[in-house]
């Protein structure tokens, strides 16, 4: 959507003047800039950020529910059962990779090395609460998160292997609609 387009200083500051206090203007510029790889515009909106005491209201999470205790992950969390996870994401990990999955680190809005980008997709919070709930529930059992930030494109497609993989369905909740991952497919048809 606004991959094409090319913010300015100028532009950036009238986007600014409309409310400065409102952290959700400095994330949506620091995202437009790390798309378009310029490091040096993100740094000063971060910097601005931080001059201004301001911080995102809600960091991005996913939510589930075992039995009739609800879970709460954030990205790169760290959970009780954190090595559990870990070892359930790798074995899916290679079963994805066998059956096409290619990761697309270009979500990661962070300038930092591969294998960092790559390290920090497999701890995104919708991942972890599929690994979680995976071996809580018989095979075969649906799959209900609820994000509260849209899902990344590379989230998207994983978890639309995870489902063929693993054979369960899988129901997300973003912030814009409902994804309902059957075998490999998503209800959404990869417009969302």
């Amino acid at each position: 959507m606004h991959n094409n387009i090319d913010i300015g200083t100028k532009t950036a500051d009238i986007l600014l003047s409309l409310d400065a206090t409102n952290p959700g203007i400095y994330v949506l510029l620091s995202n437009i800039y790390a798309e378009a790889r310029r490091w040096d515009a993100v740094d000063h909106i971060r910097g601005l950020m931080r001059r201004w005491g301001l911080k995102k209201k809600t960091p991005g999470n996913s939510l589930i529910e075992v039995g009739k205790q609800l879970h709460v992950f954030f990205a790169g969390d760290s959970h009780p059962n954190s090595d559990e996870i870990n070892q359930i994401l790798e074995n899916v990990k290679s079963e994805l990779e066998a059956s096409g999955y290619v990761l697309d680190t270009s979500c990661v809005l962070r300038d930092v090395d591969e294998a960092m980008k790559i390290k920090s997709l497999w701890r995104r919070s919708e991942r972890l609460a599929i690994a979680f709930r995976l071996p809580c529930t018989p095979e075969g059992s649906l799959i209900r998160i609820i994000k509260n930030l849209r899902v990344c494109n590379d989230c998207h497609t994983v978890t639309k292997y995870i489902s063929m993989v693993v054979k369960r369905e899988i129901i997300v909740r973003d912030a814009n609609r409902f994804h309902h991952f059957v075998d490999g497919k998503c209800s959404c048809n990869d417009y969302w």
